[in-house]
């Protein structure tokens, strides 16, 4: 793998929480850092207090609204104008508990935000991804996942905002498994994990209670997936913090994961090739 201060390592989500603390401690570490936010202020804030808290001033803004197919496509092409390689691809933004809400695309919130625009991001990136081999794809899923119901993968019927979170998860692990048997893992390698168990985090105590972990606890786990050296060549495995573990049976069902990667690609579709 390269040394970490010849990386340039895009983490989407980096403006709170875990995904703002990997990008802090990735610039600790020496490199150059891409931070995806929503709120243009927020993200300025962040990268002004990590150039700070780091001394590392290799930092850069990206804003888009993941919730929006059209905003994660200029997310690729802001990144590709941005830089001419790309070694690691953090996809970690992600929410929960919202009431049933339908993003402007027609999806529903928790499977286009936490799945739909990673797996879109990661497409579009690829080939940049390939060109700065050896590269690496890191998703932050959860331990808690829920099969999708491909009768109603929008969840028109019995709506529970749990369930939502659960399913966009285990749509994150059942894609790494896909994307992990088609690629080269001397070139790019993609692992999911759950990096740990309700961490100390505004989404956590906002939605799921008190917190057990630390933020420092998933960040050790997830920076360990982008960095190892021990991790050369490892590919299509999920990890539960620093171990590997199994996910949930559906995302070992390979008929499930191909309805799964079918019907991404065709939500997914560039609107001129869909017309």
């Amino acid at each position: 793998m390269w040394p970490i201060a010849e990386q340039t390592i895009l983490v989407t989500g980096a403006t709170d929480g875990l995904g703002r603390e990997v990008a802090r401690e990735l610039a600790r570490l020496g490199a150059r850092v891409l931070l995806h936010g929503r709120d243009e202020k927020k993200a300025e804030d962040t990268r002004r207090a990590i150039a700070e808290s780091t001394g590392n001033d290799r930092l850069e803004v990206l804003i888009a609204d993941l919730s929006s197919l059209a905003a994660v496509r200029g997310l690729a092409e802001q990144t590709k104008a941005t830089t001419d390689a790309l070694h690691a691809l953090v996809n970690n933004a992600g929410i929960a508990g919202p009431p049933r809400t339908v993003t402007k695309d027609g999806f529903e919130l928790h499977f286009a935000v936490n799945y739909l625009s990673h797996f879109l991001l990661t497409k579009k990136l690829f080939h940049l991804l390939e060109r700065s081999a050896p590269a690496r794809v890191v998703n932050v899923t959860s331990v808690g996942q829920t099969p999708i119901d491909f009768e109603d993968p929008m969840m028109e019927r019995g709506y529970d905002p749990m369930r939502a979170y659960c399913q966009s998860k285990l749509a994150q692990v059942s894609f790494t498994f896909t994307l992990g048997e088609h690629l080269n893992e001397a070139l790019v390698t993609v692992n999911a994990l759950h990096p740990a168990t309700l961490m100390d985090t505004k989404m956590v105590r906002d939605y799921f209670g008190v917190p057990r972990t630390s933020v420092e606890e998933g960040v050790e786990a997830t920076v360990r997936l982008v960095t190892d050296p021990a991790l050369d060549g490892v590919s299509g495995r999920y990890f539960n913090g620093l171990h590997e573990s199994g996910a949930h049976p559906q995302a070992n069902d390979r008929d499930a994961r191909k309805e799964l990667w079918d019907l991404s690609e065709q939500l997914t579709a560039d609107p001129v090739a869909a017309e």
